[in-house]
């Protein structure tokens, strides 16, 4: 029996559900990167990040690269980077409108000026050792 649509997409959007994953892919826009370059960027566990390409290698999402001792990684396709471009540009849509309805409250409610501000679109940290997040 063949999965439903939206079930797949489900289950795609549920392996990029982690910012580990999320992280090496951003930083795999810009081309192959060898391993121990994602090990300093990420500062996590080397077993912690193997475990996380390994979600993506086996999704296809990504190719392995091996040139002598060094393993490489690349985005298998040019549309995960497109994926990754929507997804910054919808986030910072977001925020944009959290920030001009907080204005909004702010002018209708003087006793809320010392709400803080919504934070500007920024990267999402990464857990240490790689842990799953709630």
């Amino acid at each position: 029996m063949q999965v439903p649509l939206y079930q797949a997409k489900a289950e795609f959007f549920r392996m990029l559900g982690h910012p580990v994953r999320i992280r090496v892919l951003e930083l795999l826009q810009g081309g192959p990167v060898a391993v121990r370059d994602l090990l300093s960027e990420i500062e996590i566990e080397p077993s912690s990040l193997s475990q996380q390409l390994a979600v993506l290698r086996r999704s296809g999402i990504v190719v392995s690269i091996r040139e002598g001792s060094t393993v490489s990684y690349a985005l298998a396709g040019g549309d995960v980077a497109e994926l990754l471009r929507a997804a910054r540009r919808i986030l910072t849509e977001l925020l944009a409108g959290q920030n001009e309805l907080l204005a909004e409250l702010r002018q209708s409610d003087p006793s809320a000026s010392s709400v803080p501000s919504v934070p500007s679109a920024r990267p999402l940290p990464v857990p240490q050792g790689g842990s799953r997040l709630p």
